[in-house]
């Protein structure tokens, strides 16, 4: 599976260590594809102290959600880079889910960090606050996007409707990620090439999206629909009693 490479981050001297520890972590993800590394192991590629992380980060849990939110900070990025230029609703929502996908695909590690149990065991409400915020700030591309859609008439969702667009975003992720976790686990019949399996199955959810076109009622011989009268009520059929009325008399 190819993997995303970063540049090796320097032995720390001064500035925002912060930063320097969680680009280390960030790197070692990337390298090793997993999270069993120590703090002590941080610190010593760092280039500080193994005492150092500890101001910064009590825990290595607190060093994991970092590593994880700035993924999620990389992923809005991402996907902003990939909405310039771009208009349509529908080529935004395939652009968008593309760039989710390409992030799973080239660094599998991070993407179960970002989004697996390994941050809570209890839930995500439960998940470190630094990795919520930029979560939710990533996926707020996707629901604004939605958003353009349903405003456009582009999507059959209420622009004014909170659940509906709710449900629309959600449909959209779903198809992505479901599709990501596919890719990176190799599951058979998921080892299509990427590219074509992205731009397939994003083209079928933009188009379940896609506002149906009004199609004109079927016509009868004489123009009228169903075999009925097209007059309205207001003069057709009001005439029509008349005249019945008229010879009564």
């Amino acid at each position: 599976m190819p993997t995303k490479r970063f540049a090796k981050p320097q032995p720390y001297h001064h500035g925002d260590l912060r930063r320097a520890l969680i680009d280390t972590a960030l790197q070692l993800v990337t390298e090793e594809q997993d999270w069993t590394f120590s703090l002590r192991e941080v610190a010593r590629r760092a280039g500080v102290s193994h005492h150092a992380p500890y101001n910064h980060f009590p825990e290595k849990l607190d060093l994991l959600a970092a590593t994880a939110a700035m993924g999620f900070e990389r992923l809005r990025d991402g996907m902003l880079r990939a909405m310039v230029g771009i208009d349509d609703p529908e080529a935004l929502l395939v652009a968008i889910c593309r760039t989710y996908v390409r992030l799973g695909f080239e660094n599998p590690a991070l993407f179960r960090l970002m989004f697996g149990p390994a941050l809570s065991a209890a839930g995500s409400n439960d998940r470190p606050a630094v990795a919520r915020l930029a979560g939710a700030q990533a996926r707020a591309v996707l629901q604004d996007v939605i958003l353009r859609g349903a405003r456009a008439g582009t999507f059959a969702v209420s622009p004014n409707d909170p659940k509906d667009l709710a449900l629309a975003a959600l449909s959209a992720w779903s198809a992505a990620h479901g599709l990501t976790m596919l890719a990176i686990d190799r599951v058979p019949g998921a080892d299509l090439p990427v590219d074509d399996m992205v731009e397939r199955l994003l083209r079928m959810v933009a188009t379940g999206l896609r506002q149906p076109r009004a199609e004109p009622p079927p016509q009868s011989v004489g123009g009228a629909t169903d075999g009925k009268s097209s007059a309205s009520p207001a003069f057709g059929a009001g005439g029509t009693a008349r005249g019945k009325r008229e010879k009564a008399k």
